[in-house]
């Protein structure tokens, strides 16, 4: 049975509480997290600074101690066992509270509770701004955005099996269709109608355009490219949407086109081209995740993992990389292995290094 959004949130943050997830990672890896001051080390081990005899989280904002006079411990138990006391800078102690938070929060969240940022903070005892912080770093969504997503990924649930789209709009937790439409406006592209049929009355504008990287086919709605991908034509089109309106071409459409080729062809920060895509919200916070790498740049499978706030899903991760409709605008290309190898691509990897050596040379220009 497929897991639900907060089914694979709590289950992410919990394996981190288990006891057999406290370990020192070799010294080497730890010493590399702290310089990275990365927040997905929080909780796996704590920096002991034998020359000031405090130790701190891996993602501490201190000024960095010299290597020498470093020792990694598991926790903070072990660590103040070893005559250590926490830094009031960054309250390493307080990683396993924060995590409880946040769980709490997000069973309030799915329960119906509440959803307002003062209430969730004030059953953490946490003030508002900070508790916003801890979310956002554990889940890669503020709670708002992170309740929003879980009504959109119920909505898609119900409507699968709803004989009525507002019986679903209901069970997804809206007070209303009003409240829906207004939340999904400029966002979905398509009704709640027409996306359970399929994009059924909805119109795509498509083409298929030669570039150096061989035959490319886009398509889009009135709100933004729906389809972006490399030796895919119509037949690929329908298959998707099976019950759109497919137009070849259109005047509207051919600007949208022409700054489509440029992307391809001349990489660049293309974040103006509007997209129009669908998934689930954590698919969506990988995406996100992805747009934000500068051109010439790649990150690992691991890295996006924990930017989104989930550094124990990676291979989920790599899972949404590859269910990426929009190529390109979606830079599922710049993610590769850890070891610095390719990966893996769905329209092979000649076109994904020729791509990566397109923005590496305009990077260095």
């Amino acid at each position: 049975m497929r897991r639900s959004f907060a089914e694979a949130e709590i289950g992410a943050i919990a394996s981190s509480l288990a006891p057999e997830n406290s370990c020192v990672i070799p010294d080497d890896e730890a010493w590399t997290a702290v310089l990275a001051r990365d927040r997905a080390c929080d909780g796996r081990f704590v920096t002991g600074v034998l020359s000031t005899g405090i130790y701190c989280r891996p993602s501490c904002a201190a000024r960095h101690p010299r290597r020498e006079n470093v020792r990694f411990f598991a926790d903070g138990a072990a660590a103040r066992a070893a005559g250590l006391r926490p830094c009031l800078r960054c309250l390493p102690d307080d990683v396993a509270r924060d995590e409880r938070a946040v769980l709490d929060a997000i069973a309030a969240i799915k329960a119906g509770e509440t959803t307002a940022l003062a209430e969730l903070a004030a059953r953490s005892g946490y003030s508002p701004s900070h508790f916003q912080r801890i979310f956002v770093a554990h889940i890669g969504l503020s709670p708002a955005a992170y309740a929003r997503a879980l009504r959109q990924e119920r909505l898609g649930q119900a409507l699968a099996g709803a004989e009525r789209v507002t019986d679903a709009i209901y069970d997804a937790g809206f007070s209303g269709p009003s409240r829906f439409y207004s939340a999904a406006k400029g966002r979905l592209g398509m009704t709640a109608s027409a996306w359970r049929d399929g994009g059924r009355g909805v119109t795509i504008h498509w083409a298929v355009m030669p570039t150096s990287l061989g035959p490319m086919l886009v398509a889009a709605t009135e709100v933004g490219v729906c389809r972006l991908s490399f030796n895919e034509d119509e037949t690929a089109l329908q298959m998707r949407f099976p019950h759109a309106v497919l137009v070849q071409g259109g005047e509207a459409f051919e600007a949208l086109l022409a700054d489509v080729v440029v992307a391809v062809e001349t990489p660049g920060d293309h974040s103006h081209i509007p997209i129009d895509v669908r998934g689930t919200a954590f698919q969506e916070a990988v995406w996100q995740a992805l747009r934000r790498i500068p051109p010439g740049e790649t990150r690992s499978y691991a890295q996006i993992a924990a930017e989104v706030g989930k550094p124990g899903a990676v291979r989920a991760a790599g899972s949404a990389n590859g269910a990426n409709n929009v190529a390109v605008l979606i830079p599922c290309h710049r993610v590769i292995r850890s070891d610095g190898s390719l990966g893996g691509y769905a329209y092979g990897l000649e076109i994904k290094q020729r791509l990566l050596d397109k923005e590496r040379e305009t990077a260095g220009e």
